[in-house]
């Protein structure tokens, strides 16, 4: 018998696989996400976000394997330096700029000539994204400069008419803050936490 849980993340997966946005719980903050390759969907949630596309957008996923197609043909160092620092759980969640390699879209990158990847360490989001078999979009579920929203009830205004096709339910880890960002060839990190 299906669970309340699984069937909020087929219904989850299946408003991604057909081109919506999503609110979820992310390791840290309440996130908006969607379909990295669909051009029309990453442009609904920048709407809806109110983020230039400039500003480029996270992407999240399972596991480092995942992110094969955007480390394909980079130096063989920085793959096994990606995927030593994503294979065990880190003390707080870090997203990687890793350099473009021609495979993140244009409205992913936005500006930058790389693309920030992120191994989640929730299992809300690992099981998302195993059902996607890939990664998926992440970034705060707000407007741009405003406060992040930290409860379903919140996220409600956005739903529909608004760009929002689902909230998939979960909770977040109280007092987290959104990951650290960190350069994967120098380590200097862009964004602390």
């Amino acid at each position: 018998m299906a669970t309340k849980d699984s069937i909020s993340l087929r219904r989850a997966t299946t408003v991604i696989q057909s081109g919506g946005v999503i609110a979820y719980p992310t390791e840290t903050v309440w996130g908006f996400g969607c379909d990295p390759d669909n051009q029309r969907a990453v442009e609904q949630l920048l709407a809806l976000k109110q983020r230039p596309v400039e500003k480029g957008l996270i992407l999240v996923a399972a596991s480092a394997e995942q992110f094969a197609p955007y480390l394909q043909g980079l130096d063989d160092a920085l793959v096994s330096k990606f995927a030593q620092l994503t294979s065990k759980p880190a003390s707080k969640p870090t997203t990687w700029l890793v350099p473009h390699n021609g495979r993140a879209k244009d409205w992913i990158r936005g500006d930058f000539q790389s693309v920030a990847l992120r191994v989640s360490t929730s299992a809300l989001v690992i099981e998302l994204c195993n059902s996607l078999g890939g990664p998926v979009v992440s970034t705060s579920a707000n407007i741009s400069g405003e406060p992040t929203c930290e409860s379903p009830a919140q996220l409600q205004r956005f739903l529909n008419g608004d760009g929002l096709d689902f909230i998939l339910p979960g909770r977040l880890k109280p007092n987290a803050k959104p990951s650290e960002i960190r350069d994967l060839i120098s380590g200097k990190v862009i964004r602390g936490t």
